[in-house]
């Protein structure tokens, strides 16, 4: 019924900006097991290959922020951000995004930057996927005291949970939590260094992202840590010690945000603003306008459980109309 065009060439989709969000593009067989975190490198070519024939504009963030505030917006404006700084990004995402010629900022977590160790929440996850299927014995000095059952996705998660909460709850350093991870794969009779050595829940190490940063990618801030305490002092060292690290690896002063894992508060928005951050996206959807907060700036999370109709139907802005979504007005 040509909505989606009519849609995608109105007034109003031209005052507004689609800021795409991505966590990861996997390797192997990860958007199996983290859908709503990740997506296949063929489904992502598909995706930029729908922003180059539907004739979008895809904008560097800054510029096209810039753009959105003096309401100079070209038509169908989209802006291309990528979470964390996995090394699936180097290895599989940047080369598809080089082939397009997309900008992309990238939101770099930096503690894991400098340690060769993949991330234990994921890495956890993704051993009691490979296990579906399995009931898997009690083991207490893993955190589980009665068997786990892996047969269903609420009893992997319930799995995960599990470890992830022991390890914080016993205060483990980013080494205890890796042999923690290495006892668990041994306990579920998967083979660890070589699970490891394909650096499928790996950051990139710092010469990657200097690597990129020199091709053009833009490096901004996620928090050091991947977290957001509480407490503003606490709060400001992670900016500022993210910050400095992406100083030394790429020569710039960062001055965008994403909030790690979406949580947004109120009274980050003064942290923020004292740490001369300009702008923040979160994971809500939605599109950015000039009116909003630049601290509060919404993007459309991108993942494998996203159809394509409905990826399209928000790159046009019919999907911020659909129901349900909180965006609808």
């Amino acid at each position: 019924m040509g909505v989606f065009h009519r849609m995608a060439e109105s007034r109003w989709r031209s005052e507004k900006l689609l800021i795409l969000c991505y966590h990861g593009i996997s390797i192997e067989d990860e958007h199996e097991c983290h859908a709503p975190y990740s997506l296949s490198d063929s489904v992502f070519e598909t995706r930029l290959e729908l922003l180059r024939s539907g004739g979008y504009a895809v904008l560097p963030l800054q510029e096209a922020l810039s753009k959105l505030q003096s309401r100079t917006l070209p038509s169908k404006s989209v802006a291309i951000t990528f979470d964390d700084g996995m090394y699936n990004f180097y290895a599989r995402a940047f080369p598809i995004l080089q082939k397009y010629r997309y900008p992309v900022t990238l939101y770099l977590t930096t503690y894991y930057c400098y340690h060769n160790l993949p991330v234990f929440p994921l890495i956890c996850r993704y051993m009691f996927w490979k296990k579906r299927g399995a009931v898997v014995k009690s083991n207490p000095s893993l955190g589980f005291s009665d068997p786990l059952d892996l047969t269903t996705p609420a009893g992997r998660h319930l799995a995960s949970c599990g470890v992830i909460s022991y390890a914080e709850a016993n205060n483990l350093n980013a080494k205890q939590m890796n042999e923690l991870a290495r006892r668990l794969a041994e306990h579920l009779e998967l083979d660890f260094d070589r699970l490891v050595s394909k650096r499928l829940f790996h950051l990139m190490n710092p010469e990657e992202v200097k690597e990129v940063s020199q091709k053009g990618v833009d490096i901004q801030l996620h928090t050091h840590r991947h977290r957001t305490p509480m407490d503003r002092f606490l709060f400001q060292r992670e900016i500022s010690e993210n910050r400095s690290r992406i100083a030394e690896l790429t020569g710039n002063q960062a001055r965008h945000f994403c909030y790690p894992s979406g949580v947004h508060k109120t009274q980050f928005l003064p942290w923020l603003s004292e740490q001369g951050v300009s702008s923040a996206t979160t994971c809500d959807p939605g599109f950015a306008d000039a009116k909003m907060n630049p601290l509060l700036l919404p993007r459309f999370l991108d993942s494998s459980n996203v159809s394509p109709i409905e990826f399209e139907s928000w790159l046009t802005g019919v999907g911020a109309f659909l129901p349900g979504n909180p965006f609808h007005r």
